[in-house]
């Protein structure tokens, strides 16, 4: 399956995250900085929830093939 609109958020938040931080840390400014950080965190636990969802469509997909459905 592909991935579903929560993963492909987070991915994006983790990317713009990441680049806040850095660019928070390069230019001194400690609240970029956090603020990349915090946004980064959000977007891995954005995109693991929404993996965790596909995994869990796909169970459940599998499971109906087994059973004749």
């Amino acid at each position: 399956m592909r991935p579903n609109r929560n993963e492909v958020r987070g991915k994006i938040d983790e990317a713009a995250g990441a680049a806040k931080q850095h660019i928070g840390r390069a230019s001194g400014d400690p609240f970029l900085e956090e603020e990349g950080a915090d946004q980064r965190a959000s977007g891995e636990l954005e995109a693991g929830l929404g993996k965790a969802r596909r995994k869990f469509g796909e169970a459940v997909k599998d499971l109906g093939k087994k059973i004749g459905r």
